[in-house]
């Protein structure tokens, strides 16, 4: 068959009934499970891998991409709701989903997460079946330091998304880092800060720390208000819907999260995550009203939404064209197809090139299907917000457990996640925003290994990642954006003292 053949044979193979069912299955239980906090779509697709045996190979890996795009839309659910990150690419949803449900404007805030997921979904779809091949020979180009350089200028920009303290800022990100590196050091073999517990050996799994700091510091805040009456906003239907402001304002947040989340998702490391922090710091930047920020702004739901979509798309770039995954969840889906007899890079379209577009045919279908499953379902959810603190937070504070304790079915988890809700709370009263902590604990690791990929590299001379191009040229950003505000510190303190 011809190209052109091959495309229209498997959007066919794609739009067959049984294979649309299996879709629509595939959206639906990753939403579910994108809902629950704690399990997240690796573990979903890692459960569901065996029963996609019985399937011959289109219907089983349409099943795992439903599954994939739906997992990343479900977390946001109860981001909005009740402060509970589905997953850790839910974070920064946090920040402005919840003060948005606490003014009774869950609804458009539910609504502009899924049309923001839609549109980013379908950017990143296009983007991937165009540019693909091309895109992804430039990613492989990377090196350990240029990934070094990567996440250490994402640590020092994203940090204070939130804060207009630096020092604040850069003091709970390298906490952050500290907590990263408890257990075994991976070039050496030796422990690390374990204070000869065993449970410490394989360090802190950071699904029970995001729990802690922002759902059971919740339910801790929520007990000394729990005299406060449950939200009453209007849920009639035109009202669930956002208003043509909130549609004006996310509109740009949208396309420029899409763009930004595409293009994070080509580089190798939790790109869904860090594509969240940095879609949200860039619209607070452009913003023409930055106060709003951490109270209640749409474009803090649209930006991170669309980002965290458009990076799970461009994550499958360099796993489709190349054979390479990037992070943790395309290598589940490399497993996905090498289970089936199929395996991803170059040779695919060739070798199976109606699996391959049926495949790439399913993602548009399911990003549809994700769209007018969940819109119908705003009301259902913004209902939550109704019910009384008495009842809602038990309910929130069991699905923590339950989340915490599903990682490594540990109790010690739960114990990690009772310790940090006490801290999240702590730091609620300190008005101190807990997303660069997070930030710290999830990229510290990368930026070790990366650190002692770069030291054997470059032979212990570390001026030599100045000698790169592309590092030299992120590091040298990096110098700049940190001491940037202090010497206009300086500058305004010299000015100052010369017209007194």
């Amino acid at each position: 068959m011809s190209g052109f053949e091959d495309i229209l044979a498997g959007v066919a193979s794609a739009f067959s009934i049984g294979n649309l069912l299996i879709c629509l299955l595939g959206v639906a239980l990753g939403t579910l499970v994108g809902v629950l906090p704690g399990l997240g779509p690796v573990g979903a697709i890692s459960m569901l891998l065996p029963v996609t045996l019985m399937m011959e190979p289109t219907a089983g890996l349409i099943l795992i991409a439903g599954i994939y795009f739906g997992g990343m839309y479900g977390g946001s659910t109860t981001s909005i709701l009740v402060n509970i990150p589905g997953e850790a690419s839910s974070v920064v949803t946090c920040i402005d989903g919840y003060k948005l449900a606490q003014k009774g404007r869950a609804g458009p805030a539910l609504a502009i997460a899924a049309l923001a997921s839609f549109v980013a979904g379908t950017i990143g779809i296009i983007l991937l079946t165009f540019l693909a091949p091309t895109l992804a020979g430039a990613a492989i180009r990377f090196g350990p330091p240029e990934y070094f350089a990567i996440v250490l200028v994402g640590l020092l920009v994203l940090s204070r998304m939130s804060d207009t303290s630096i020092v604040r800022s850069y003091l709970m990100i390298s906490v952050g880092v500290v907590l990263s590196l408890i257990g075994i050091d991976q070039a050496s073999g030796t422990l690390r800060l374990t204070f000869n517990s065993p449970h410490l050996i394989d360090g802190l799994d950071f699904i029970p720390i995001i729990m802690g700091l922002y759902g059971m510091s919740e339910v801790l805040n929520a007990m000394e208000a729990s005299y406060k009456k449950p939200i009453k906003a209007d849920l009639r239907l035109r009202n669930l819907m956002p208003t043509k402001e909130d549609i004006k304002r996310s509109t740009p947040a949208v396309m420029r999260g899409g763009f930004l989340g595409f293009l994070m998702g080509l580089i190798p490391g939790p790109s869904s995550i860090i594509s969240t922090y940095a879609a949200y710091k860039m619209e607070k930047s452009l913003s023409k009203r930055p106060e709003e920020f951490g109270k209640g702004a749409i474009e803090g739901v649209a930006a991170p939404e669309a980002a965290n979509n458009g990076a799970s798309t461009g994550t499958l770039v360099p796993l489709l064209s190349l054979g390479v995954p990037f992070s943790p969840l395309p290598a589940i889906l490399l497993s996905a197809f090498m289970i089936h007899g199929v395996t991803p890079g170059p040779l695919m379209m060739n070798e199976h090139p109606t699996l391959f577009w049926a495949v790439i045919a399913s993602m548009y279908i399911g990003n549809v299907m994700l769209l007018v499953l969940n819109l119908p379902l705003v009301g259902m959810w913004a209902k939550v917000t109704h019910m009384s603190v008495n009842v809602l937070m038990p309910l929130v504070m069991m699905f923590c457990i339950i989340g915490a304790y599903s990682v490594n079915n540990n109790m010690f988890d739960v114990v990690v996640l009772m310790v940090f809700g006490v801290i999240g709370y702590m730091l609620r009263k300190a008005k101190m925003e807990p997303s660069p902590l997070i930030l710290g604990i999830i990229l510290g690791p990368i930026l070790e290994n990366t650190l002692n990929q770069s030291a054997l590299m470059f032979q212990g001379n570390m001026l030599s990642f100045f000698t790169r191009p592309i590092s030299g040229t992120l590091l040298a950003i990096g110098l700049l954006v940190t001491f940037w505000p202090l010497l206009r510190k300086a500058q305004r303190a010299i000015m100052g003292r010369k017209t007194a």
